[in-house]
């Protein structure tokens, strides 16, 4: 095994001599390096933090955070949370349960104690923090790894919630995997046949290419996705084949394909197919959106679909807070509740206690909230693109 060279400063950490809280986060890293055949370490720009919500860490992850900010644990670079399990302002008003809201601040209180600002959203380019091509960040949600690496062209690996948050307080990554350009390469090209014309289309397509891929990164022919299309097919490629970069021709920064890819192609037929396959139910308890987290386009667009007929069911539209604040200034926020709309920040459906609120099936529009709604959430779907899910 390769040795792993560490600087002066890594090196203190290791030992003890900046805290123990480093200590601890440092000897993760290492074995991580040690186990990816990793040369040294890389500084990361940022780091965004998965393990949040109450639902997913439960009070193993409470005291072990708890534990981390009581050893004096402090980031040393800018870092952010994942999606809480629920939305930190409204929860008593929207009837999360009292004692699932009081570990889920505790939660936040022992990141914000290691200096974590609790911006909690799967989406940080929407809120700030926009990592340019070439950078290196120590990201951990599936859905903003593929984000960046692919639509932005920062590096990242997946990182685990325990990785992420050693890379927080120590500053550093392991240098393997995407961080390295030799990695970054696509083994199987993707032709699509048939224009795809809106998000849920995308989401579908990355849902019948997640489970192709096994493990290769693709690379996209015949499609032409905007921003929101590209997050929408990140996202669902991320959920059914933990695809962490992808490449489409034209449009991402980057297109870098290997000797003799495999090819393959999916038709506008299959994507049909898929979606009909995921409808269990014909009328929805809750319609929700924002999977992920929604952006100011996707609002626009709600805000002019209410408009002309209001949703009368409860319609939760999942949101980080600075995309909320913008919303409201903007007006837009106002549009979409005087029609029925909740703009919903912090969380998301995936990681709320949904079958504990009440709710046994869920309308989406999301190929990654389909993915994971009926086993973390025990819900039924109805899914549709926006305007079809709507008023079920």
């Amino acid at each position: 095994m390769q040795n792993l060279e560490l600087t002066e400063k890594e090196e203190r950490m290791l030992v003890g001599e900046e805290g123990e809280a480093k200590q601890k986060a440092m000897e993760i890293l290492v074995a991580l390096g040690k186990i990816y055949h990793a040369e040294r370490m890389v500084r990361v720009s940022s780091a965004q933090i998965a393990g949040v919500s109450y639902k997913t860490i439960g009070d193993a992850g409470l005291e072990y955070l708890k534990h981390m900010a009581a050893l004096g644990g402090r980031v040393e670079i800018p870092s952010f949370l994942n999606p809480a399990g629920m939305d930190t302002c409204q929860w008593r008003q929207m009837g999360f349960p009292e004692e699932f809201a009081k570990k889920q601040l505790q939660i936040l209180d022992a990141y914000s104690t290691m200096g974590i600002t609790t911006s909690c959203t799967c989406t940080p380019y929407l809120n700030g923090v926009r990592p340019v091509e070439g950078e290196h960040i120590a990201w951990s949600e599936s859905s903003a790894v593929s984000f960046a690496n692919s639509v932005l062209g920062a590096r990242t690996n997946r990182e685990g919630g325990p990785s992420a948050l050693c890379a927080a307080l120590c500053g550093v990554t392991p240098l393997y995997g995407l961080h390295l350009e030799e990695n970054r390469v696509a083994d199987i090209i993707v032709n699509v046949e048939g224009t795809l014309e809106n998000r849920t289309e995308y989401g579908l397509l990355g849902l019948l290419v997640g489970k192709e891929a096994r493990g290769k990164l693709p690379a996209f022919r015949g499609i032409n996705p905007d921003q929101d299309m590209l997050k929408y097919l990140g996202a669902a490629m991320a959920a059914s084949g933990s695809v962490p970069l992808y490449f489409v021709a034209g449009v991402t920064p980057e297109w870098n394909l290997g000797e003799s890819p495999e090819e393959i192609t999916i038709t506008k037929k299959e994507i049909e197919a898929l979606k009909e396959k995921l409808n269990e139910a014909g009328h929805a308890d809750l319609v929700t959106v924002g999977c992920p987290h929604a952006s100011l386009d996707e609002l626009e667009e709600i805000a002019q679909k209410l408009e002309k007929k209001p949703v009368e069911k409860p319609f939760w539209i999942c949101l980080g807070r600075g995309v909320k604040k913008e919303a409201e200034q903007k007006g837009i926020a106002r549009r979409i509740e005087e029609n029925g709309g909740r703009l919903v920040a912090d969380t998301c459906m995936v990681v709320a206690p949904l079958e504990e609120m009440g709710f046994g099936t869920t309308a989406v529009d999301s190929g990654k909230a389909a993915t994971y709604l009926p086993t973390m959430c025990k819900q039924k779907l109805v899914f549709g693109k926006l305007e079809e899910i709507l008023w079920k």
